[in-house]
Formats: structure tokens, C-alpha cells, sequence
């Protein structure tokens, strides 16, 4: 072998220092990344509450109007109407838990 290609041989593969720098820049954007979603879940699941609670009160003053009465508080009637929710009463995306209503002030209890 000459000289030039056990030269362009040995510089085929990367050293160690390059991979390290490497690792290095993506924990480092790893670490600004992360956390930056995590915190954007928690805000797209608060928006995705609220709207949904807006969607169960509307629904809710639609069934008076048309029912002449409140559902029941755990929205168990208003559930299997489809002509309320087709696919179902949704659930809390913060806490997966199911809306209920109060029963005086007949919204969806916080």
C-alpha cells in the first residue's frame, strides 16, 4: 500500500473525539427539547378540557331546551343519545376521569 490510501483508509471511520462532540450537541438538545413538550402536553390537554367541558355544557342546555328537563347529573341519558355524541361523552384529558354535572347549577363540575 502507498502512502495516500492507507491514509484515506485510516480516515474512512470517524475518531472518538468527533463522535463525542456529537453525543454531546444531542444530549444538549435533548435536554432544551424535552422539556419544552412536556410542558406543551400539559398545556394542549388543559385547552382540550376546557373545550371539551364547553361541548358537554352546550349539549347540556340543548337537551333542556329540546327534553324540557336536566340530564342526570352523571350524564348517563345524554351518553346514549348519538344525537348529542356520536362517539360518546369524552373524557377529562388531564385526569381521564368522567364529566360530571352539578346539580344545582347544571355545568359540568370542576
Amino acid at each position: 500500500m502507498n502512502s495516500q490510501s492507507v491514509r484515506a483508509y485510516r480516515r474512512r471511520g470517524f475518531s472518538l473525539l468527533e463522535l463525542l462532540a456529537v453525543v454531546t450537541i444531542l444530549g444538549v438538545i435533548a435536554t432544551v427539547v424535552i422539556p419544552r413538550i412536556s410542558s406543551s402536553k400539559a398545556g394542549a390537554q388543559a385547552e382540550v378540557n376546557k373545550q371539551n367541558i364547553a361541548e358537554v355544557n352546550s349539549a347540556v342546555e340543548r337537551w333542556y331546551f329540546e327534553k324540557g328537563k336536566w340530564p342526570a347529573d352523571d350524564l348517563s341519558d345524554i351518553a346514549k343519545d348519538v344525537n348529542y355524541f356520536p362517539e360518546g361523552i369524552p373524557n377529562n384529558p388531564v385526569s381521564n376521569s368522567v364529566y360530571k354535572l352539578d346539580a344545582t347549577t347544571h355545568r359540568v363540575a370542576k
